[in-house]
């Protein structure tokens, strides 16, 4: 058997970390890419063009054995359209309208029990603020398709904050989500990842930090949480992809909820790899990109152990320093246990351009490896070292020669 030809549609900095996992199993990786400056065209074969145009989707697929996706905004209609006429699709529509509508997650979370906030579909301001009434307010309210990293989101505390959400309901969109404001200690993520075949295999459930609405810090396995939670949290994850149909990885956010339930509310789902299963390229024995080729091709899964006690997951967004390069050499030799990723973007504030791991050994190593991910990533963002950072030798001997 040639080997296969793995078809990503989407060229964000998802499709590029597949590249390497599919180049290490012989496999090809062909890129449907928004335009040719976009993050995966520098790691991959790609060709440009446009995901919404179901032409372009067709010529595409035709050219691989089985597409997958870097995103969940491909129209759902199209991806019907594609299935129809045979395309090996992972995952297919009915799996990932779950991922691309948030009223079918909330339904498909009711359908198979798994614990959501309360939540209405809403069309009208009056409704909005009926159901805020009924919970008591704040409530949060969603449009159900395109928001991501925190957009699409607004909390509303009022009936005055109701009322300036008008506009919202001229979006296109034929309902709302609303949903009530969840009183959580953290949030969470589990990730699964599920075959056509139906085997699944799970990864330790994380602990996420937003900022701004999008995820700054990850840490691997979440510290102190309840054994029984965590396993739980598994097993929903499990539910979710056998109940949904779902192939290839799947991330399910998670809020915890301590003494309520089994310990957390179903937040979002992603059915592709996530921003809080990154950490799992250096810190367990199969990274979710390499878990995800294996999956959408059908092969054995491979094993989810973790590769120390905790490993530390730090974003960098785009901040002083536009030239991340010129930082590297700082930031290796201030901390050499640090793995650094990039992402091939030009600098823009406030967007994801990179992230750093580092595995903590031992559990007594946890604060010091999340140091050492917040302190690289804070030297590539700024461009210099921050003030008060502890230097090495190393470091100092660079900062002469500059």
């Amino acid at each position: 058997m040639s080997f296969p030809v793995i078809g990503v549609v989407g060229g964000g900095q998802l499709a590029r970390m597949m590249a390497p996992a599919a180049t290490a199993l012989g496999v090809r990786l062909r890129v449907l890419a928004e335009g040719g400056d976009v993050s995966a065209t520098t790691a991959a074969e790609c060709v440009v063009g446009d995901y919404r145009d179901l032409e372009t989707l067709r010529d595409f697929a035709a050219s691989v054995d089985v597409v997958t996706f870097d995103h969940e905004h491909v129209p759902a209609e199209h991806l019907r359209a594609l299935e129809a006429a045979g395309v090996n699709l992972q995952p297919g529509p009915d799996a990932l309208q779950h991922a691309q509508d948030k009223l079918l997650m909330r339904q498909a979370c009711d359908r198979l029990g798994l614990p959501n906030p309360a939540w209405a579909a809403v069309t009208t301001v009056d409704e909005l603020i009926g159901f805020a009434r009924r919970v008591e307010f704040p409530v949060v309210l969603k449009t159900p398709r395109g928001g991501y990293d925190g957009k699409g989101v607004r909390v509303v505390a009022s009936v005055e904050d109701a009322e300036d959400c008008r506009d919202w309901f001229g979006l296109g969109f034929e309902a709302l989500l609303v949903e009530d404001l969840v009183e959580f200690s953290r949030e969470l993520s589990a990730q699964v990842a599920r075959t056509p075949s139906g085997t699944t295999a799970s990864y330790p459930v994380v602990e996420s930090i937003q900022t701004d609405g999008i995820c700054d810090v990850v840490t691997a396995p979440a510290p102190g949480i309840d054994p029984r939670t965590a396993q739980a949290a598994e097993e929903a994850a499990v539910t979710l992809a056998e109940g949904l149909g779902v192939t290839g990885m799947l991330a399910v956010e998670l809020f915890e909820t301590p003494g309520i339930g089994p310990g957390f509310m179903v937040n979002e789902l992603a059915m592709r790899p996530h921003n809080s299963g990154h950490w799992t390229m250096d810190g367990a024995v199969t990274g979710q990109f390499e878990q995800h080729v294996r999956a959408v091709l059908d092969l054995p899964l491979g094993a989810t152990d973790t590769l120390g006690a905790y490993t530390v997951m730090k974003n960098y967004l785009g901040g002083a320093n536009e030239d991340l390069y010129s930082a590297f050499p700082a930031a290796m030799a201030a901390h050499p246990e640090a793995k650094i990723h990039a992402y091939g973007k030009s600098v823009r504030p406030g967007r994801k351009i990179g992230h750093v791991n580092v595995v903590a050994p031992l559990a007594e190593d946890l604060a010091a490896a999340r140091e050492a991910a917040e302190s690289a990533a804070a030297i590539i963002r700024d461009g210099h070292r921050a003030q008060n950072e502890p230097r090495t030798a190393a470091a100092d001997d660079l900062q002469e020669q500059s």
